[in-house]
């Protein structure tokens, strides 16, 4: 292959900035470095939607790419860790369960841990599958720390905004250009269909090879310039609004996110260093906007220190993300609702499903249905685990829950019930985010009850089972003990990159 064939697609035009605009312009120069023409357009004028303050652990391999230190990125976006997703209120008023990033207690090559729980509690095990697990004690615990094994699995909670700058300044500072301005006019070539250039409003015209979209629900691109066709998924996730306020900080970060389901909708509480991030998502058939305004300000816990905004969203996906010589990332791609912060990981998986795919000569129509077919896998897979959550629920108290309840679910989610409804059997297929421990967390945490459990458990004498679920809490204990406070640790943190500054000013 010629180098004038890998450099045909040289100009790489992204339309929009915010996270998606900047994760792209971040991964794509990291990868092509000055070989490529990456260029950004985005207008200050133009807000970004920026709730989406809380991420999945797959977010480090991305760090891990673009070569990220932990403690500076977490200084530079007033970041906290999280271990997973407190669920309140989900299967009955007044319970609440931890959807843990790390699997409970230990498995066995032919039964996963799950089913010695499900055997033990019939032998008087009093404690809940959570109780089992590292991160979800942890959390429990308010502690956060790498001492010692097992280590944790985390993630992120982070200021949108100022993931977004960050990102900026590691692009520019790797060639990529930014322009300033609104994109008014999509310029297609006549013959092929391809996207040939932008203008702007300033009248200046923005020529490129490949474009990215990244304009929010509008989808400029995907969707005004190339009808690329939306499937709507409203009739499975049927909120449509969200409210977002900022508080103030009342007490130290909790190392996880609160999801807590209300009348007609749920609230997400994402606490930072330097302030916490709420906003409740609900369904405007069962709420009202005032309504939901209200409620969400009468359960915070700080000072508000923003206007609550209200957006409206559409839950589905664009028929095609890569149509042509143009992606759509983020909300130009579709919209999953934040419930299990997976929005910054399909825009983290799209670009390296993207680069992995980048057209080398000219654009393979097999290559880019691969891509197609990928992506709409994965996201339906994510589909069915929020749809879960709504689905099986136990609540009477309000007609919101009840439809959820009652309504038809895919198939492939309603398989997924049935196989751990009988015996606790749970399958992951290839294409699927969501490990088996997640699907357990979420089944058993809103009260489904399987009828059996796998046979090869019974090779343990009754004994020796209670015996390991004894040992497994103690040991669990142990390793909570000897982390420090979430706070303590992130002090710690800052204390050292701080005190790194000063050493390199007194080198100077």
């Amino acid at each position: 292959m010629h180098a004038s064939d890998i450099d045909r697609f040289r100009r790489i035009i992204i339309v929009g900035g915010g996270t998606a605009g900047w994760m792209a312009a971040a991964a794509l120069a990291k990868t092509f470095g000055t070989r490529k023409h990456i260029e950004l357009i985005e207008s200050d004028e133009i807000g970004t939607v920026g709730v989406g303050e809380a991420t999945i652990p797959a977010i480090k391999n991305f760090h891990l790419l673009l070569e990220l230190d932990e403690a500076e990125f977490l200084q530079a976006v007033n970041g906290t860790f999280k271990l997973g997703i407190e669920f309140e209120n989900w299967g009955r008023l007044g319970e609440r369960y931890f959807h843990p990033f790390g699997p409970p207690g230990a498995d066995a090559w032919a039964a996963q841990f799950h089913h010695y729980w499900l055997k033990a509690r019939t032998l008087g095990e009093p404690g809940s599958l959570n109780d089992f697990s590292f991160e979800a004690n942890l959390a429990r615990a308010g502690r956060f720390g790498m001492n010692g094994e097992p280590r944790p699995n985390y993630a992120y909670h982070f200021d949108a905004g100022l993931y977004a700058r960050l990102l900026r300044r590691y692009s520019e500072a790797r060639g990529v250009r930014r322009t300033e301005g609104k994109v008014v006019d999509v310029r297609l070539h006549p013959d092929s269909g391809l996207i040939g250039s932008v203008a702007l409003e300033s009248g200046h015209e923005v020529a490129g090879d490949f474009f990215i979209d990244c304009s929010g629900f509008r989808g400029l691109l995907i969707e005004q310039a190339l009808k690329t066709g939306w499937e709507d998924w409203s009739h499975w996730l049927q909120s449509d609004s969200a409210v977002a306020v900022q508080s103030e900080s009342v007490s130290p970060p909790i190392p996880y996110t609160r999801a807590t389901a209300r009348s007609a909708g749920w609230q997400w509480k994402i606490p930072l260093q330097h302030r916490v991030g709420n906003g409740i998502v609900f369904s405007s058939r069962y709420m009202t906007e005032d309504q939901a305004r209200k409620l969400l300000l009468d359960n915070i816990d700080g000072r508000a220190i923003t206007e609550p905004r209200c957006i409206r969203f559409r839950t589905g996906r664009r028929l095609r993300q890569w149509n042509r010589n143009c992606l759509a990332l983020g909300l130009a791609s579709g919209f999953l609702e934040p419930l299990e912060s997976t929005s910054i990981h399909m825009i983290q998986n799209s670009l390296i499903r993207f680069i992995k795919l980048f057209p080398a000569g000219r654009i393979e129509p097999a290559e880019v249905d691969q891509f197609n077919n990928d992506v709409r896998l994965e996201a339906e897979y994510i589909r069915d685990f929020i749809i879960l959550h709504y689905h099986v629920n136990q609540r009477t108290d309000s007609d919101y829950w009840i439809d959820c309840r009652k309504m038809s679910v895919p198939e492939t989610l309603a398989h997924k019930i049935r196989l751990f409804a009988s015996n606790a059997r749970v399958f992951r297929d290839q294409y699927e985010l969501f490990a088996e421990q997640s699907w357990v967390a979420v089944m058993t945490g809103q009260g489904i009850k399987p009828a059996g459990h796998h046979p090869f458990v019974n090779n343990l004498p009754d004994a020796e089972l209670m015996d390991l679920m004894t040992e497994t809490k103690s040991r669990m204990a142990e390793h909570v003990r000897r982390q420090p406070a979430h706070q303590d640790y992130l002090d710690g943190l800052n204390a050292r990159l701080q005190s790194a500054a000063r050493a390199r000013g007194g080198r100077s």
